[in-house]
């Protein structure tokens, strides 16, 4: 029987340590991840309210939009804008007279874009767009000429009035002054009232959402899925708390929960690249890899950049199956992509190990 040499040998032992370290720090990094994506709030804090996972992203983002003519020319006119995201709607404003208008301090979620133009000449449009902490989200929505009274594609666009109809004026003034307390880190407050605006309407999934978020922030992770709980409860379609919880169940290492919650929320909005990392994290860490690997890949494809952590967890997964050519590819890409991240430190050491 041939032994391998010492040189082999040593390489063996770094390789096997390397792993072992990979799959503890594994656990590590779901904290530090949870500060850069974060989870989603309900109307001015959906998922994400000030930190996010773990603890809620402070980091708001914001939401640069431009409105484009038919023949492609900016919209030289003033047109309403309506910026919603799950049950509810965010806030109002209008295009100047180049057809941009801005968003910001958002608490990353999805969001709908409502441009409304005055008038009967154009139909009105809407598009969804994911905001993420710390960093804009660039849109550009193009209008239809109506041919007709009625809209083409038949949708009706939902108001304000119509979208918050049952929940009571003091209810939604508690939910707004939980949103102010958030915006600069008053947790504990923005519980006191979100509670008070639960207990003035117990059916309001947008509050429920939102304590879950505050109360995750404030690292009570049993008492924030109770809230999502009851959120998906109440309206078994709201993607936000099915993320949130399915977030909360990863920090929680309960990954095989974890990726039931977020196949569900998936079929809400597959298109969702947080939802496909946090799945990702959630099958890797019932070590369902192949499946693991397809989830951020299709994360990073989705959110871009924005997303780039994605491509690091993805070179530990090939560093974790010896894939070391594809790990330092992957960790390249990721530097790239991402050069100050947090878990660039991290990304170049592998990369040493790698060599």
């Amino acid at each position: 029987m041939q032994h391998p040499s010492l040189e082999a040998t040593i390489k063996l032992i770094a390789d096997a340590q390397l792993a072992q370290a990979l799959r503890i720090r594994f656990v590590m990094n779901l904290r530090q991840l949870n500060l850069r994506i974060g989870l989603v709030l309900a109307g001015a804090l959906f998922l994400l309210p000030a930190s996010a996972a773990a603890q809620v992203i402070r980091a708001g983002g914001s939401i640069n939009g431009s409105v484009i003519l038919p023949s492609g020319a900016p919209f030289n006119d003033h047109a309403r804008v309506i910026l919603q995201n799950d049950r509810g709607v965010r806030s109002n404003v209008y295009t100047d007279n180049r057809g941009r208008f801005q968003f910001n301090s958002l608490t990353p979620s999805i969001y709908e874009v409502v441009i409304e133009p005055d008038g009967d000449r154009f139909e009105i449009a809407r598009a969804k767009v994911e905001v993420f902490p710390g960093s804009p989200s660039m849109i550009n929505i193009n209008l239809k000429e109506k041919k007709g009274s009625e809209l083409s594609n038949g949708v009706k666009v939902i108001s304000t009035g119509e979208l918050d109809t049952a929940v009571p004026a003091q209810a939604k003034k508690e939910f707004e002054r939980a949103s102010e307390a958030s915006k600069v880190g008053k947790n504990e407050d923005a519980v006191a009232h979100l509670r008070k605006a639960i207990a003035l309407y117990p059916q309001y999934v947008m509050a429920h959402n939102d304590l879950g978020a505050q109360l995750l922030a404030l690292g009570k992770l049993d008492n924030a899925a109770e809230e999502f709980r009851r959120a998906i409860q109440l309206d078994d379609k709201a993607f936000n708390p099915r993320l949130n919880l399915g977030i909360v169940l990863v920090e929680q290492h309960q990954f095989s929960e974890a990726a039931a919650m977020l196949k569900t929320a998936l079929a809400l909005e597959p298109n969702s690249p947080a939802a496909r990392l946090y799945n990702g994290l959630a099958l890797a860490g019932s070590n369902t890899l192949d499946e693991a690997e397809r989830e951020f890949k299709t994360a990073h494809e989705l959110g871009g950049p924005a997303y780039a952590v994605a491509l690091f967890h993805l070179g530990e997964l090939y560093m974790n199956e010896g894939r070391r050519d594809l790990a330092r590819k992957t960790l390249q890409s990721y530097l790239q992509e991402a050069p100050n991240e947090p878990n660039a430190a991290q990304a170049r050491k592998l990369l040493e190990v790698l060599r």
